[in-house]
């Protein structure tokens, strides 16, 4: 196959651009969602039972979200750059889609973090079970949630790559 012009260069970016853009809104519904309920139930909750660890810890990974996703969105780059070359393209596609493998792969250590948590919490005489039963509950939602979130992401990209692939 003859080499991409600098049109189809410039669109298959923006193609990418726009995938990474539409997941990163994903994930700032996500962290609404949790400053949202969380917040609110935290703001309720009797700080003696799991509850209150539980959506103390979502608006904690809120917060870590959205720092997450303003990154993200502050670099996207929807115009492609003067001289953008096909290895660029395949250098920043190999990037992102080994991020959100390893992604995916910390968020599975979140989930059996939260197992261990909880299973720690039934320990007997241990001073604070409520606050890791919550802890522990909490990863296994958003650890659950940014897996699904990553495994996806990963998934979608890995499916756009056959566009540049196959100038290769």
């Amino acid at each position: 196959m003859p080499a991409p012009s600098a049109i189809e260069l410039a669109a298959l970016h923006h193609a990418r651009e726009l995938l990474l853009g539409q997941g990163l809104a994903v994930l700032a519904a996500w962290v609404l969602l949790n400053l949202l309920a969380s917040g609110y139930q935290l703001a309720h909750a009797d700080r003696r039972h799991e509850p209150f660890y539980f959506h103390g810890m979502n608006v904690a990974w809120a917060f870590i979200n959205a720092g997450l996703a303003l990154w993200g969105i502050w670099h996207l780059q929807f115009t492609a750059p003067p001289g953008l070359r096909l290895a660029d393209l395949v250098q920043a596609q190999l990037f992102n889609e080994n991020l959100f493998l390893l992604n995916a792969g910390l968020d599975a250590a979140y989930i059996m973090t939260g197992y261990y948590l909880r299973a720690q919490a039934r320990v007997p005489g241990h001073p604070l079970p409520a606050r890791l039963f919550g802890f522990g509950r909490s990863l296994w939602v958003q650890g659950g949630f940014l897996l699904v979130f990553d495994v996806a992401m990963w998934s979608l990209l890995h499916s756009q790559a056959k566009y540049i692939l196959a100038y290769l």
